[in-house]
Formats: C-alpha cells, sequence, structure tokens
C-alpha cells in the first residue's frame, strides 16, 4: 500500500484526507492518505523514515514557506513562487528525496480566470504567506497589477488601514488568502470598505469551510461577484495526483 498525507497545523478544517481516501477507494488505489499535524518541522524527518511506503505530501498553514529548507529539490515554479504545497518522495536505492511543487497556483489560476473580465486590471492579495505568493504568480500570469494587504507593515505591501473605498474601486479583484473566517471562527472576516463593493468587484476567498465565509456574503450585499476556494481545492488536489504519479 502506498501512503500519502497532510501535513500542517491545525488540520481539523481540511477535506483532503477525506477526499483522497474516496478517491481511493472508488478507483481501487491501493493507498492511504493521512493527517500529519505537526507542531514543529524537524518532525517531518521520523514520519519520512518510518513510513516507507510515503510517496507524496501536500503542506498546508503554516509551512508552505517554511518547509523548503527541508527538500533536496524544488520545480521552477515553486522556486518562482518561493513556496511549496505539494512534496514528491522519491525513493532512489537507500536515499530518500523530497521534491517541492506548487499546484496552489495552477489550480488558482484555472478557477479564477473564468471569472475575470476586461474590466479586472488590478487585484488586492490579502496576506503575504505562501498561498498569497502563489495567488500572486498566477494573477501576474493572467495579466494583473496585485498588491499585498498586510496586518503589518511590509515593503511590499499595504495595510488594512490604507484600503481606501478609492483602493478597492482600483484593484476591484481581492483575493483572501488569510484564515480569517475560517471554521469555527466563522463571525470574522478581513476588515475592508465592503460598502464601497460592486458589481463590477471579484471576491475570492480561498477558504472552503464555511462555504460561505462572512468576506463573501458582506461583499454580496453590495452586488460583488464571489467564489470560495472549494474548486481550487479541487483542481490542486488533481494537479497533487499528476504530481505523484511523475506526470508533472
Amino acid at each position: 500500500m502506498e501512503n500519502y498525507g497532510l501535513i500542517g497545523c491545525p488540520l481539523e478544517h481540511s477535506f483532503s484526507k477525506d477526499f483522497f481516501n474516496e478517491k481511493f477507494e472508488n478507483e481501487n488505489i491501493d493507498a492511504h492518505y493521512e493527517n500529519y499535524e505537526l507542531k514543529d518541522l524537524r518532525e517531518l524527518a521520523e514520519i519520512v523514515a518510518s513510513t516507507p511506503n510515503l510517496r507524496g505530501l501536500n503542506v498546508t498553514i503554516p509551512y508552505k514557506e517554511k518547509i523548503i529548507p527541508y527538500l533536496q529539490e524544488l520545480s521552477n515554479d515553486a522556486k518562482a513562487i518561493g513556496a511549496v504545497n505539494v512534496i514528491r518522495v522519491m525513493h532512489k536505492g537507500k536515499k530518500i528525496v523530497l521534491k517541492g511543487f506548487n499546484s496552489d497556483a495552477i489550480a488558482f489560476k484555472q478557477s479564477i480566470e473564468p471569472l475575470l473580465r476586461p474590466f479586472h486590471q488590478k487585484a488586492l492579495i490579502l496576506g503575504t504567506g505562501g498561498a498569497a505568493k502563489a495567488v500572486r504568480y498566477a494573477l501576474e500570469e493572467l495579466g494583473l497589477e496585485t498588491l499585498y494587504v498586510s496586518r503589518t507593515k511590509k515593503q511590499d505591501a499595504i495595510t488594512y488601514e490604507q484600503v481606501t473605498p478609492e483602493i478597492v474601486n482600483e484593484y476591484n479583484v481581492i483575493v483572501n488568502c488569510t484564515p480569517v473566517g475560517l471554521y469555527p471562527n466563522t463571525d470574522e472576516c478581513p476588515t475592508l470598505p465592503y460598502e464601497s463593493m460592486t458589481p463590477r468587484t471579484l471576491l475570492y476567498d480561498l477558504l472552503y469551510n464555511p462555504d460561505e465565509t462572512l468576506f463573501m456574503l458582506k461583499g454580496a450585499e453590495h452586488g460583488a461577484v464571489c467564489k470560495n476556494g472549494l474548486e481550487m481545492l479541487l483542481l490542486q488536489a488533481f494537479v497533487s495526483w499528476d504530481i505523484w504519479q511523475d506526470k508533472i
């Protein structure tokens, strides 16, 4: 039996384990997917050493950037983005090689592209972590100008206090790459001037639990087009499988 899994912390919100194990059962694949909730990335070596049939891992919050020093190889996309959310575990004789990939950028690009209109030229990216880097990479490939929004002052970002109605009007694609609003904290949302949104505003939330986050609901009140991250999750899962099977 081949083994796969997800590393991150916390993991109670994740659908990946159920998705992959259902896939394995439905397609008669002799494999199992496990959650590995790691308090410290140094625990990764023990997981790899104690799981001889480990073939692949997904990586989620908060390790998409921190995982890189633990890997022996990186794909070109992962290098360019600076974040990894898929690891292929390769057994080369007695040596185990971990290669990092990024399926977030591919999946996000495929998911948001059908929603983009000619008046969508600029995007705000809420957050500056690994997922935000993948989103920026994808949006810039689609020709959009991007701007990070951070809770704290950073060189390459503005703060939430600087997001004015004029900014929202100009940067009318807004992507939430933060965990704000994630179950069970469903009464939270990023601090934005939602009242200045219009039907030309596109809100994309990488979160998928709950189905409709408060970020989405508050935007929809003013006519914004909204989408959650479930399709992206499914698309990146398909890409993950292709990576593990050495098809990418």
